[in-house]
């Protein structure tokens, strides 16, 4: 229950503009940023992984930078492409539908990381098969620099108001309405004045910050790279479990609501809960090809 000194701590949200800056008629979006952001350092970070020889197999990486300049326009296209469709598919079917120009709108955000995983898991696997290198390799090292995007992703979601948590009386709660979030939707709060737990920080935190840490240590102290589909099968795992947990926090979206009559069952649970057991097989897949290899 909310009471005069809860109300009292609430923090503001900031009043951040969506929208960076503009050049002549074309806005730049801190949405569109974000993603750049996310694509370009990671892409740095994996260009030192491949230079690093000593955290590969045989002591040499699978790839080169070539390859992964290269591929950097395939996976742009992966994360872009699957995480629209994603989320069209999976969150807003019949809004589309019933005005299909929506689906182009992405700098007002809806994009799906489930399906941006799919696109970008496509893109790798016919970039490998194309670049005649490791599939498996491959998904680690993008596996490895992922939390990167996760991050900006997340704090993109913060500053365009979208996706808050729900109500809350914490001290760190706040209510999502300022002069722009109310002015891109016609003069309505859609968050309401209730303070509300900031779940996109959760999510850039635990998804970005502390799976970014964790891989890190596998990759460069526990040689995981060493044994491919290793990183790839904690990350899935480390992803799964946390947004399960961030979504307790998070509000579901409007148009789908809790599902199977429940206050607590989210899409976002529900399409989480494969990637755990799809995690496992790749962990326990890449031990196995390891102990075949010294056998």
């Amino acid at each position: 229950m909310l009471t005069s000194a809860n109300l009292a701590a609430i923090l503001p949200f900031p009043d951040i503009d969506p929208i960076a800056f503009s050049l002549g008629p074309l806005s730049i979006h801190w949405y569109g940023l974000a993603y750049v952001a996310g694509i370009l350092l990671g892409w740095l970070y994996a260009r030192r992984l491949v230079d690093n020889g000593k955290l590969w197999l045989n002591d040499t990486a699978p790839m080169t930078r070539v390859h992964l300049d290269d591929f950097i326009l395939w996976v742009a296209l992966g994360i872009v492409l699957g995480g629209r469709i994603g989320y069209i598919l999976f969150y807003d079917l019949d809004k589309v539908l019933a005005n299909p120009i929506v689906a182009v709108q992405i700098w007002n955000g809806g994009m799906s990381f489930h399906g941006g995983l799919i696109g970008t898991t496509i893109a790798m696997i016919l970039f490998a098969n194309r670049s005649k290198i490791p599939v498996w390799s491959l998904f680690d090292i993008v596996a490895a620099v992922a939390p990167i995007g996760l991050f900006f992703g997340r704090i993109a979601n913060f500053v365009n108001g979208e996706l808050w948590g729900r109500a809350a009386d914490v001290p760190w709660a706040m209510v999502f309405c300022s002069p722009h979030i109310i002015a891109a939707h016609q003069g309505v709060c859609p968050a309401g004045p209730d303070p509300r737990h900031p779940s996109q920080l959760y999510e850039a935190g635990i998804e970005g910050i502390v799976l970014f840490v964790i891989l890190f240590i596998l990759t460069r102290w526990a040689l995981a790279l060493k044994k491919p589909g290793t990183i790839s099968g904690v990350f899935v795992i480390g992803y799964a479990f946390s947004r399960i947990f961030v979504e307790f926090f998070r509000q579901p979206d409007e148009q789908l609501g809790y599902l199977l009559g429940t206050n607590w069952l989210t899409m976002g649970m529900i399409l989480s809960l494969p990637m755990v057991a799809i995690g496992l097989w790749a962990v326990i897949r890449a031990r196995q090809a390891a102990a075949r290899q010294t056998a």
